[in-house]
């Protein structure tokens, strides 16, 4: 959908170097690394310069040491720790603020793949938004068994996680393409990114709950006003990792696309994004095209955190932190800009820091207790 009030653009899908780019480096203070790489296809547009919205990241520093593949991140509603998964030890641990790490417990029943062999294991974990310890105790968990990918809900009182219940299962698995990433939404719903499971054409189906972003209620069944009546909200995913709300309430995912493009994508319900007949931009009918591509050199994008009307997105092979500013209230973004090229390793885990202009990213695969939650300062 293109916005009314612009011409459409549609540059071809080059790798972009942009002035805009080096220059916002320079700005920042950071070194520039290679030329961005984010692409536009289609009538995607990416503003030619940064738009509103926040300032560049900068500072670094290691808040916790010792982990092994942290996954996910997420505070819980009271701001002054998080929830971190693990997804090869299948432990959740809490994170305070000031970078204790107490573990709280494990996922029963969860098989990750061997290390080499893709993110099976612990992925997501979603704390219920009104979480207190006592009244709510829900939190949400995706996770693999040795058949296949489910959400399950346990309670946490502050201190252990008790009571494993399956909330859905259905959803095939692989040693990755498991997608993993769940999230309540504005709306109180929970939302849950499925990949492909290495079957590309349950991207296209929508009985299968694989290749998807599905929209839930606490109990696993179909959230009121779903596109199609089931608990698809979106589909054509290859392997979606990760999701975020920005200041409109609009839902934005990161996906891993298969050999030349990896996406980002503005997600509308009961839109298709094209797997397997599109990978980046998508001239299709009916198949809707990413707002930004990445070179999977410079990207395979993990997860999101929206700040300021600014997309961070945190990269894989890339192993780099990316800034992607959005055009006011439009659906048009401006020039992606990247940060710590190769400095890191491998990122994925990230999370906004409540009341605070910080972000916390995870490294990934570092080795066994070599990972890291770094702390990001936004200036």
């Amino acid at each position: 959908m293109t916005d009314p009030g612009r011409p459409v653009r549609r540059p071809s899908r080059l790798v972009l170097g942009s002035l805009a780019a080096a220059a916002a480096l320079l700005a920042a203070g950071l070194p520039q690394s290679a030329p961005a790489a984010a692409a536009v296809g289609g009538a995607a547009a990416v503003v030619a310069a940064p738009a509103d919205g926040g300032a560049p990241a900068q500072d670094v520093t290691t808040l916790s040491t010792g982990w092994q593949t942290p996954w996910e991140i997420k505070f819980l509603p009271d701001g002054l720790s998080a929830l971190v998964t693990e997804r090869l030890t299948y432990q959740v641990y809490r994170l305070d603020r000031d970078g204790r790490k107490t573990l709280v417990g494990e996922v029963p029943n969860t098989v990750p793949e061997p290390y080499d062999d893709g993110p099976g294991g612990l992925l997501g974990v979603a704390p219920s938004p009104t979480w207190n310890g006592t009244t709510d105790q829900q939190v949400f968990f995706v996770h693999t068994t040795r058949t296949r990918t489910q959400v399950v809900r346990m309670d946490y009182d502050g201190r252990s996680l008790t009571n494993y219940k399956v909330v859905l299962s259905g959803i095939k698995r692989v040693g990755n393409h498991n997608g993993g990433q769940i999230a309540f939404g504005p709306d109180g719903y929970l939302y849950v990114a499925t990949g492909d499971a290495y079957e590309p054409k349950l991207a296209q189906d929508k009985k299968s709950l694989n290749g998807k972003i599905l929209r839930i209620t606490r109990t696993g069944a179909a959230a009121p006003g779903n596109p199609f009546g089931t608990r698809v909200y979106s589909y054509g995913h290859r392997n979606p990792e990760g999701l975020a709300w920005d200041r409109n309430g609009r839902l934005w995912e990161a996906e891993v696309g298969n050999q030349t493009w990896d996406e980002l994508n503005l997600i509308k319900p009961g839109a298709n994004y094209g797997f397997p007949a599109c990978e980046g931009g998508c001239d299709v009918k009916g198949m809707t095209t990413p707002r930004v591509v990445f070179h999977p050199e410079f990207g395979v994008p993990a997860q999101l955190a929206i700040v300021d009307n600014v997309i961070y997105v945190t990269s894989l092979r890339g192993m780099r932190l990316w800034r992607i500013p959005i055009d006011g209230d439009s659906e048009f973004t401006g020039t992606p800009v990247d940060f710590y090229p190769g400095r890191f390793g491998r990122l994925r885990a990230i999370a906004k820091v409540p009341g605070a202009d910080e972000l916390w990213v995870g490294t990934s695969d570092l080795g066994y207790g070599k990972d890291k939650i770094l702390r990001v300062s936004l200036k």
